[in-house]
This record gives structure tokens, sequence and C-alpha cells, in this order.
């Protein structure tokens, strides 16, 4: 076995040992690629998202130094009419740039990649002379001469450098020339059957061009029609729920909520293997490394950032343009940027019909907290911090406490908005109810048929309180939220979802900059 080139398969083999989801139907897409003029892939998916899984998978698959028939004999591949033609046919190059990053400090690293690929595969085709003039690519050229074979090249982590290495540097713009040399030409159609570069951020933009225009990519803002392999789907988590006797309820509420492309509805995978495995639901976040990096996007000056965060934390979503980012961490350069970013890594999902973002689910969701007290946005930190007080009070039907602590949230929130509207009201409400989100379902908006509730907490499975529908007015009174409530049968369109109901209405009096709560318990006539 090699390091680079004839690794085998058994990577895969030990991966499938462990608790494994069948998304070979990726290889069928990589497939119809094989040998056409869009051989050349680049995958991008957030962190935790499978990418060095299905690297490893395309590895075993099409490597010819193994036999993997029967790893793959039970998957969905081998129904697949392209399993037989491709199967183990390859030579296959595997190239994982964190070895190479962490060593060097970006310099030589190309020189040392070409070194190490080009010894091995030297070893590999004994009969093939190298010239002392040759660099990696002439070398692969000739080989596909001497031979009549072409090369599937995998690239694991590919923009590793472009994460790590000092911008200021020539790191990087030296490892881009390298691809560059490798794939950009038309003689690198005969060098390799397919190319497959996987990692976190798509290829690197110069002005508005991709530097590597002949790759098709695909990811988290646009995955063309390899969403599906992104994450693990609805029916999937179920399965895994109930091989390990796991809550499907708090699986959902931890980690789903990506629109991937088409795909409504996405769960991190490697967050619900770790869950399954530990039978207990909790942030597997921290491990990735980017936690101080998401700290310091959100703390940027851009006009808007700051609300913009605290809005999609509490439940909302914010407009994003993600055409102009450069695919570069070091080069930020808007409030649209940073969003993109944070897309990228998986800390906001993306509706791509809407071209919103927001936090998808329970686990970013507390690293999106972490990282706003890491930036001590105190007036946010405090509000976050009183909110069991407040949902414990308004369960108890304390209005006078409801209010006063709705008056303290807005002095301390005054900063980021301007409070003038129903919306701003409802975003500092609920951020104020954040821990509500622990055993309620958060719903902003609420159709009921006769208008939408503005915020409604329905109880999860198994957690015996009642339903809150809250209704928000300004300069009006609290009466007349609960009037409304009423009026319009809010009420009634979620009696199929709980038992009980608190009705809370909620009036902002912007004169007194007060406000006033009423609470009624819901019942029908």
């Amino acid at each position: 076995m090699g390091i680079y080139i004839n690794k085998g398969n058994g990577e895969f083999r030990s991966a499938r040992k462990g608790e494994y989801v069948d998304k070979s139907g990726l290889i069928s897409v990589v497939n119809n690629t094989v040998g056409s003029e869009r051989r050349f892939s680049c995958v991008t998916r957030g962190r935790r998202f499978g990418k060095s899984m299905a690297a490893k998978m395309l590895y075993a698959y099409y490597d010819h130094s193994c036999d993997s028939r029967q790893l793959f004999a039970d998957l969905e591949i081998a129904r697949d009419p392209s399993f037989e033609e491709h199967l183990n046919k390859y030579p296959t190059i595997f190239l994982d740039m964190t070895r190479f990053t962490s060593r060097t400090d970006g310099t030589g690293m190309v020189e040392n990649i070409e070194q190490r690929l080009t010894e091995e595969i030297s070893e590999a085709y004994p009969d093939v002379p190298r010239k002392e003039s040759d660099d990696m690519m002439d070398f692969l050229l000739r080989i596909a001469d001497t031979t009549g074979e072409s090369f599937v090249f995998i690239i694991d982590e590919w923009d590793a450098p472009c994460r790590i290495f000092d911008p200021k540097t020539n790191a990087m713009d030296n490892y881009v020339d390298w691809l560059r040399r490798m794939f950009k030409d038309v003689t690198a159609m005969k060098a390799f059957a397919a190319v497959y570069m996987t990692g976190i951020l798509p290829i690197k933009k110069y002005k508005t061009e991709s530097a590597l225009k002949n790759f098709t990519e695909y990811s988290m803002v646009d995955p063309g029609d390899m969403g599906g392999f992104f994450g693990f789907t609805k029916d999937e988590v179920r399965q895994l729920a109930a091989k390990y006797g796991m809550d499907y309820d708090d699986l959902e509420k931890w980690y789903d909520g990506y629109r991937i492309g088409d795909e409504l509805s996405m769960f991190n995978p490697n967050s619900v293997v770790e869950a399954v495995r530990r039978r207990r639901c909790r942030s597997f976040w921290t491990a990735t490394g980017s936690f101080d990096a998401v700290a310091g996007y959100i703390n940027q000056n851009y006009d808007g950032l700051k609300e913009g965060i605290v809005k999609m934390l509490a439940g909302g979503r914010e407009k994003v343009d993600p055409t102009h980012f450069q695919n570069d961490m070091s080069v930020v350069l808007s409030k649209d940027d940073v969003y993109t970013v944070l897309i990228h890594l998986g800390y906001l999902g993306y509706d791509w019909q809407r071209n919103e973002c927001y936090i998808p689910n329970r686990e970013v969701g507390g690293e999106m907290v972490n990282a706003v007290k890491e930036n001590k946005w105190g007036e946010v930190v405090k509000a976050l911090e009183q909110s069991e007080k407040l949902l414990n009070a308004t369960l108890c039907g304390d209005a006078d406490y409801v209010a006063a602590s709705l008056d303290e949230a807005h002095a301390e929130h005054s900063s980021i908005f301007k409070y003038n509207d129903e919306n701003s009201l409802s975003c500092v409400i609920s951020i104020a109810y954040y821990y509500a989100r622990n055993d309620f379902h958060f719903i902003r908006e609420l159709p009921t048929g006769k208008g939408f509730a503005d915020i409604v907490f329905l109880p999860r499975k198994n957690v015996d309180k009642p339903a809150l529908v809250i209704e928000l007015k300004n300069n009006k009174s609290a009466k007349a939220a609960i009037d409304q409530i009423k009026n319009r049968n809010y009420p009634q369109q979620i009696e199929k979802y709980t038992g009980d109901i608190l009705l809370v209405g909620i009036n902002y009096d912007e004169d007194a900059k007060k406000h006033e709560c009423t609470i009624e318990q819901w019942r029908k006539d």
C-alpha cells in the first residue's frame, strides 16, 4: 500500500465497520463525469459534513490496486448501471492537504508535494522513464502515453492552504498556480479520467472568476445534483434513532435544519453519528477548530451585522448575496461575506430560493451564543442569561415580572434595534425567550387561516408544559393583543398540536417606554 497511490480500500473498509449511512449514490454522480469534459469536480461542504468519508469511499471504488466488489455489494451504487464499468479500474492518487499544511509555513510546500508524489508514482511505474526536467504533470502525461492509463485524482481538504497560511505570504497563490498547472491545461484531459476535490471553501476567485474555471463546483450555496449527499435525510436519521433507541425529536432539534439545494431538510451527519454512538445529544462543534474564526467574523464592524446576528438568534432570517465572496477566509469585505463564510462553515443554513440565511438548529445556535459571549455583547448575553427566569414567570402567569423584564431587555437592546415596530419588538422578545427553545418548537409568524400569530411556542414531545401564543402590539394595549388572539381563533389552529395553551399579550408604549403584559389561560368555549 502506498501513501499517495495504490492506497487500497482499507480506510473505507474500517469506516464501514462503524456506523455507516449509505451515501454511495455519490459515486454514480461522479461516474457520469468520468472521461467527459465535466471530469473536474470540486465538492465543498461545511465542517463535520462527511467530506473525508466521501473521499475514502471514492478512493476505495476507483483504485485499481484492490478488489472492492464485496465492500460495495450491499450499497446503492451496486445497483447502478455504471457500477461495473468503473469499479477498481483506475490508478488513483490521493492527496490530503493537511499532511502538508501541518509540516510547513507554506514555504516550499508545492515542491514538497511534487517530490513526494512523483517519488511514489515512480515506484508504481518503474518502467516509465522520468526526465530530470519533468514536473509531476509531465511525468503523469508520459505515463498516460506509455500505458494508456488515465488517473483518478482525489484531493481531500483541498483548501487547507487557503484557510491556514498567512495571506501575506505567497503560499496560497503558489498552490493555486500548481493546481492550474495540474488541471487547467487541455492536456489534463489525457492524464485524468476524473478529478475530485473536497474541502470547505469553493475554489478561490480572482476578481470575479474562479481560479480553475474548468471545474464544476458543488457547495453549501449551490450543491447542484449532489445536495442529497451532503448530509443525512429525515428517513436516515429516523432509522438511526430506532436502531439506537434515541428520540428522533431530540436529534431533529439538535442537528436538523439545513436546506441544501432542493433538499429541504438535512442533518449534520457527523453530529448525528456522534450523538447515537454516545446516546445523548449535545454540541460536537467544539473540536472543529473554527470557533475563534466565527467569533472574529461576527464581531466585524459592518453595518447591520450585529443586528442581523441577533435577529437570527431570535429565529429570524437575513438576506444574503453570496456571489461577491472571493472564497478566501482572509478576504472578508462586507456583511454578505461574513454570512457567506458562515454558510460554507455550516454555522448558517442557506435558502437559495429566498437568498436568506438563518441559524439551522440548537447545536449551531449554542455555538453562535458562545461566539456572542466571547465578543462580550453584554446586552444580548444578559437577555440570554435571564431567559429561563422569564419563561418560568410566563408559565406561572406573572405578567408584571414579564413586563418589567422586557423593559430591561428593551433598554439593553436599544443600541442594536430602533425598536419602532412590531418586528423589532418581536426580535427582542424572541431573544428574551431564547431558553424556551430547549423544550418548545419556536415559530414566528405562524399562519392560522385568519392572519399570523406573532410568536408561538409548541411543547416538544414528552414536555408537560402549555403552549404559548404571544401577540405583540405597539402603542395599543395588552388587552388588544389578547382580543386579537381570541377573535382570530389562533388557539383553535394549534389545538391539534398541544394540550393547555397560554395566551400572552404584550404591548409597548413608545412614549412611556414601557411594556404591558397580560397572560390568560385559554379555555375552549
